[in-house]
């Protein structure tokens, strides 16, 4: 495969301080497989039909590859819906990380209380564990009620359990632990999705959500993947229609409300690849079924992984502030890669983006910032960069040179944006 780069550009643009500013180092890559490189923004990501494209009816989708979170196609993929039961997947992901950091175990044990059984128990009418009124249960079988049953009173009584109640479990629990994963639009009111204006959720973030769980915490994926599960008696089968209608189907979450119509987070392998389809708002629930598994499907027949760049191969270079080295290169340990249509020519560009010029010293494996790769005008691929190199303090007067020269720099920026 051949790889040309054409000559690295510094596009800076001011960050807070004068002397701070965020570096983007385009490298724009013609590949043999991939054509004319460019960038623009579309809220539609893929070929035309006729061009082998997806054609689909959701309001709202996304695909994604899971190993190196390429976007395959999207549609709408930031705008904010009622992401009704598919919400809880930032619950289950909540409990996920309270185990695997040992601040809870899988044999604790929750007390249904009349909150949990009234709200989301039999009398509610809605997706239930069907969990009894005082019962104990212990919070490993409370996530198998609200993963494969998808039980509203299974959520409330992880939230209950482990925040005292529901109201400061999605505050405090669910926001913050979203905020630290990147999920910087979604918003909850409760721990299930029951209709709330306060639950707001994108495709894209359910997508890096679903992604997130596959990928940390694969001891529990397994749960998702099970068919059935009993409880009090009652035996229940998984809601994902996907499992039994397409090979590799392993996950993840269904969900329905009146506010948000019909959505669906879906996984699968097949021959080695995972891709992971987010939709949202649709009006009928076979209709949902059938959009996810079409889509999955075109990706799975459509795509191949192609490498941009090799593990430890030479991304760029940052400016260095105040080292014995003006600049430090720049590389990810792992190689890049991206998914790419096989008989269409995707259009890509990469940029390197850092926070700049680095402070020295700079330790070797030290992450600067990220490569991110564009197809067609949206980011198929974001992966972090780092040092490939130390680099120690610079002289006292290197030092005193760099920083009049941030100063200029500074000056002439402040003056440009006045004109």
């Amino acid at each position: 495969m051949a790889l040309l780069q054409h000559p690295l550009l510094l596009f800076p643009r001011l960050q807070g301080r004068p002397w701070r500013r965020l570096a983007a180092v385009s490298v724009a890559i013609a590949l043999g497989w991939a054509g004319v490189l460019h960038a623009a923004n579309q809220s539609v990501q893929g070929a035309k039909k006729e061009e082998g494209g997806f054609d689909g009816d959701a309001p709202t989708a996304i695909l994604v590859e899971a190993n190196s979170g390429s976007v395959l196609f999207e549609k709408n993929a930031d705008e904010l819906r009622a992401p009704s039961s598919m919400m809880k997947l930032m619950t289950a992901e909540v409990v996920f990380h309270a185990v695997k950091q040992g601040d809870v175990k899988l044999t604790d044990e929750y007390r249904i209380s009349e909150n949990a059984w009234r709200r989301g128990g039999a009398p509610a009418g809605g997706s239930t564990m069907f969990a009894a009124l005082n019962s104990k249960v212990s919070i490993d079988d409370l996530l198998h009620g609200a993963i494969i049953q998808s039980g509203n009173d299974s959520c409330i009584a992880l939230a209950e359990g482990m925040a005292g109640n529901e109201k400061i479990f999605a505050a405090d629990f669910m926001t913050k632990r979203a905020r630290e994963l990147g999920l910087t639009q979604s918003t909850f009111a409760n721990s299930n999705g029951l209709p709330d204006p306060g639950n707001k959720m994108t495709v894209r973030e359910l997508a890096k959500l679903a992604r997130h769980i596959i990928l940390d915490y694969p001891e529990f994926y397994k749960l998702f993947g099970e068919k059935e599960f009993t409880w009090n008696k009652i035996r229940q089968p998984n809601r994902n229609p996907l499992l039994n209608s397409l090979e590799g189907a392993d996950g993840l979450k269904t969900g329905y409300t009146k506010e948000g119509g019909y959505g669906m987070v879906g996984s699968a392998v097949q021959n080695g690849t995972r891709l992971i389809v987010v939709v949202n708002g649709l009006e009928d629930p076979d209709d949902r079924a059938t959009e996810a598994k079409k889509m999955l499907e075109w990706g799975f027949r459509n795509f191949e992984t192609r490498t941009l760049f090799a593990a430890q191969q030479t991304l760029g270079y940052a400016r260095v502030f105040g080292g014995d080295s003006r600049s430090v290169k720049l590389w990810s340990p792992e190689p890049v890669k991206v998914m790419v249509q096989k008989n269409v020519n995707d259009k890509l560009i990469a940029r390197v983006v850092y926070s700049g010029p680095v402070r020295a010293p700079i330790e070797a494996g030290q992450k600067i910032g990220v490569v991110r790769v564009w197809r067609n005008g949206n980011i198929a691929v974001e992966s972090p960069i780092f040092a490939a190199e130390s680099i120690g303090t610079g002289s006292t007067v290197r030092r005193a040179f760099d920083g009049v020269s941030e100063l200029v720099i500074g000056m002439f920026r402040a003056g440009a944006e006045k004109l």
